[in-house]
């Protein structure tokens, strides 16, 4: 009767979020009360749990690097990151989306996606309002170049590393298995943009001719303040890459990152405070806290185990079902309590890894189902709320279903492409 009520309160969160008859951060904390009020959740499964409770490294890891991204708005770096995007596009928007979109890519295949997004979206704002043209789209783009570029590497999206702390995989596995279909991907992905988005790819000639007459190095206001910042930036970001070998979190790592840039900085609190997403942080505690009662009661994990339960040893058919159930999920819930819990269920299908190609391509079949299925919806993944808050407090607010009917499109294309490439690569050629 608890497991009902509990998908029940879900189900019913989900549905305000989707529709937005109230804001997605009161939906998000009604759900999370409603699970404490069902007696499924308690102080220590909410807060304490790393199973089932909010995850405390994304959080701090997007407080920490929001900070960073605060302090470097004030050295006018943004601005000139605008300018020059815009000059070197010529003014075009299909082409200073295209650049964009490789940047979001690349970037989010060393760092991660969230990471990513915050630097990015910024200069995405100001490029645009250079030009006279709607961000949204582009802040779309970014959001799935992000999810897709992040799928190519361990580091790129946080399911990636749940996956490689439970199954043993290396910084080079995931990048000579995902990185190549990644690339396919993101020149398929730039196809669909130029048709999903082609009536707000106008430009206004003399708005064009304004940004291409201005000097991008005026932009810079304190020099100094850049030149520190970039250099903490670069500890970071080293930081990110080598947290597996120092054994620190990402999390730590930011805030660490944080607590630097605001010391040389000597900046006012409300300077660098200003660049937090408070309705994000609030949002994706809500969220936890309601994915983590399913996981408690078991929901999560009687539906992975239904899914191996029907596929047994037939491993072509579990990888596609794995694909395709972890994009379908994904979409519903975010993608990193969804690994966290399927990992140990893959874990037991595939066996020790090098045992042979077929029963490793499970671990990719999970990676590339719940790192693209994120592109779904608006909750499916943490870069594509990142975005929609931004988006919102920037005063271009972006719907749920305004994400979700190109995010459908574009999860359904590049999954349907990751489901050939495992076919080719780990059974009809290997």
């Amino acid at each position: 009767m608890t497991t009902a009520l509990v998908v029940t309160a879900f189900i019913a969160a989900y549905v305000l979020i989707a529709t937005e008859r109230i804001h997605r951060v009161a939906a998000a904390l009604w759900g999370a009360a409603a699970m404490v009020l069902l007696g499924v959740v308690d102080a220590k499964t909410a807060f304490f749990s790393e199973e089932t409770g909010v995850d405390w490294n994304v959080i701090f890891l997007l407080l920490g690097m929001m900070i960073i991204v605060g302090v470097l708005r004030q050295t006018g770096i943004f601005e000139y990151l605008a300018i020059w995007a815009a000059k070197r596009a010529r003014g075009k928007p299909f082409a200073v989306m295209t650049m964009l979109i490789v940047i979001t890519a690349v970037a989010s295949a060393l760092l991660d996606n969230v990471t990513t997004v915050l630097l990015v979206a910024p200069v995405t704002l100001l490029v645009c309002d250079r030009l006279g043209i709607k961000p949204v789209p582009f802040l779309i783009a970014e959001a799935m170049a992000s999810n897709i570029g992040g799928a190519a590497t361990l580091v790129g999206d946080p399911p990636n590393i749940i996956i490689a702390s439970r199954s043993g995989l290396t910084f080079n596995d995931f990048l000579v298995h995902l990185a190549p279909v990644v690339v396919i991907l993101l020149v398929v992905f730039v196809g669909l943009c130029r048709v999903m988005f082609r009536s707000a790819l106008t430009y206004d000639e003399a708005r064009v001719q304004a940004v291409m007459e201005l000097d991008e190095r005026e932009a810079i206001e304190d020099r100094g303040l850049l030149l520190r910042s970039l250099g903490i930036l670069a500890l970071v970001l080293v930081g990110f890459m080598t947290h597996s070998v120092l054994h620190v979190e990402p999390s730590v790592v930011a805030l660490l990152g944080a607590g630097a840039a605001v010391a040389v900085s000597r900046l006012e609190p409300s300077d660098y405070l200003a660049e937090v997403e408070w309705p994000t942080l609030v949002f994706f505690g809500g969220l936890f806290v309601m994915v983590g009662a399913l996981v408690k009661t078991g929901v999560v994990e009687h539906i992975g185990q239904s899914l191996t339960d029907a596929v047994g040893d037939r491993l072509f058919l579990a990888s596609s079902v794995v694909v395709a159930g972890s994009a379908v999920l994904s979409g519903v819930v975010d993608n990193i309590p969804y690994v966290a819990t399927m990992a140990p269920i893959i874990k037991d299908l595939a066996g020790p890894l090098g045992v042979d190609a077929q029963h490793d391509s499970l671990w990719w079949a999970l990676a590339l189902g719940a790192d693209l299925g994120g592109n779904a919806t608006a909750v499916g993944a943490s870069a594509n709320v990142v975005i929609l808050g931004i988006a919102a407090r920037n005063g271009h607010p972006i719907s749920f279903w305004t994400f979700t009917k190109y995010g459908l499109v574009v999860a359904f294309v590049t999954v349907a492409l990751s489901w050939v490439y495992l076919w080719l690569r780990y059974f009809a050629l290997a």
